[in-house]
């Protein structure tokens, strides 16, 4: 079922008068600082896979046991 202009806009009056300006606009201020809060959660969750990669990441050399080992080969 397909919603054309006129529903919607028909829905979005409905809403209006039921609820009122200042209440939707404030549910609408939550769910921006939701979608904000959101978004900055993953931003540092990726930001900590990355560092933790990194760290891994930066010694691969193996340890040698023994330094007079270099002179024997």
């Amino acid at each position: 079922m397909q919603m054309g202009p006129l529903q919607i806009l028909l829905i979005a009056i409905v809403v209006l008068v039921l609820f009122g300006r200042g209440k939707i606009a404030n549910l609408m201020g939550e769910v921006g600082k939701g979608i904000t809060a959101f978004k900055k959660g993953v931003s540092d969750g990726s930001a900590e896979i990355e560092k933790e990669a990194s760290e891994v990441a930066k010694d691969v050399t193996p340890q040698e046991k023994d330094p007079a080992a270099k002179d024997k080969v």
